[in-house]
């Protein structure tokens, strides 16, 4: 069993720094040294994230401010950004609500608003921090307020009919069920894998033959931020496990993906978005009004854990959250049903006095 190397990470990491240096390319020249300050301090994927937001927000100025009407994007010097207001950065927070970016339209939700909010905040803050500017307007701006929703879960009917209907290509459309008999063991072990044990998606399509440990029924995964992590997983998911690899031994996987547990119709590691979309295909035939993704499938197995075991540290620990209070923030309303039910389970006086 591999200990010491994930591939699909590995490459996942180096394509983020490529498309990093590919931003950087673009951006003023100052901005290298604030990314290069966040190489160990951050994951690849959320520089290119920070990245991407910082363009985006210089993108605006060209596109927005008179002043810079004559600049390309390399023009821009840290003598620019100090001389910004905070109505400016509340000007840019609203535009992008909803604009227009090369003919198609481009709408950015309320925790969307926030994040690039946030990235603009440590991008300024860095150099107001060691004194290149000597006024960050990011900070005359109030952190957006995010109105909460409503969580999406699977309920246990759903789940069964979900499996089922992987299992039997039950409600699928014609189209649908030219594939599902060649790829259904493999939709069948990665979905019940997924709603047996809550990891990520990033996780699953990560997964290399050889992290599958059936002696100790456990799967290694690399966690967000680079975290290596064991997860235990039941006979549902041994089963389904198995009975996939039986066939995936006869699979011919394209060069470089031989180790990937997962292998598309293409003979290729599964990625992020078929993931998806093969969520989607099956979901909709269980529910309609439930917008069910790769994540509410992980929600669901928390929702269902901590309903069983009452042990919200124990959620925490399994999912890979580095904070408690991630977790109880999700499973509040569950949390609140436990305390409800525990009510009478002190007892004060006999009740044979």
């Amino acid at each position: 069993m591999a200990t010491n190397k994930n591939t699909y990470t590995e490459q996942q990491n180096k394509k983020y720094v490529r498309q990093i240096n590919d931003i950087l390319s673009y951006l003023p020249d100052f901005c290298t040294e604030y990314f290069n300050s966040l190489e160990f301090t951050k994951q690849p994927r959320t520089r290119v994230a920070y990245a991407l937001d910082v363009k985006s927000f210089f993108e605006y100025l060209l596109d927005k401010l008179p002043q810079f009407k004559n600049y390309t994007m390399k023009d821009f010097t840290l003598r620019d950004l100090e001389k910004l207001k905070g109505q400016d950065i509340s000007n840019y927070l609203r535009y992008i609500r909803v604009y227009e970016r090369n003919g198609q339209e481009v709408t950015n939700s309320e925790a969307a608003i926030k994040r690039k909010l946030c990235s603009l905040r440590r991008f300024y803050g860095y150099y107001y921090r060691y004194e290149f500017i000597s006024a960050d307007p990011t900070r005359q701006v109030e952190m957006p307020k995010l109105h909460e929703k409503a969580i999406i879960r699977m309920d246990p009917n759903e789940v069964s009919e979900f499996l089922d209907n992987v299992e039997s290509g039950n409600k699928l459309t014609k189209k649908q069920l030219d594939s599902h008999t060649k790829l259904k063991k493999r939709d069948l072990a990665l979905l019940t894998l997924m709603l047996g044990t809550g990891i990520r998606v990033s996780e699953c399509v990560g997964l290399d033959v050889t992290d599958i440990d059936f002696d100790n029924e456990r799967i290694r995964v690399i966690r967000k931020g680079g975290a290596e992590s064991f997860v235990y997983f039941g006979d549902e998911v041994r089963k389904a496990l198995l009975d996939y690899l039986e066939e995936r031994k006869s699979l011919n996987p394209e060069p470089g993906h031989e180790n990937a547990l997962f292998i598309s119709n293409k003979n290729k590691r599964l990625c992020v978005r078929s993931v998806e979309l093969l969520v989607k295909k099956y979901a909709q035939t269980v529910t309609t009004v439930k917008h069910i993704t790769p994540h509410k499938l992980r929600s669901t197995y928390g929702t269902n854990l901590y309903q069983e075991s009452k042990d919200i540290y124990l959620v925490a620990n399994v999912l890979g959250h580095k904070d408690v209070n991630t977790t109880r923030k999700h499973y509040a309303e569950i949390e609140e049903e436990n305390k409800r039910d525990a009510r009478n389970i002190v007892k004060l006086r006999s009740e044979n006095i």
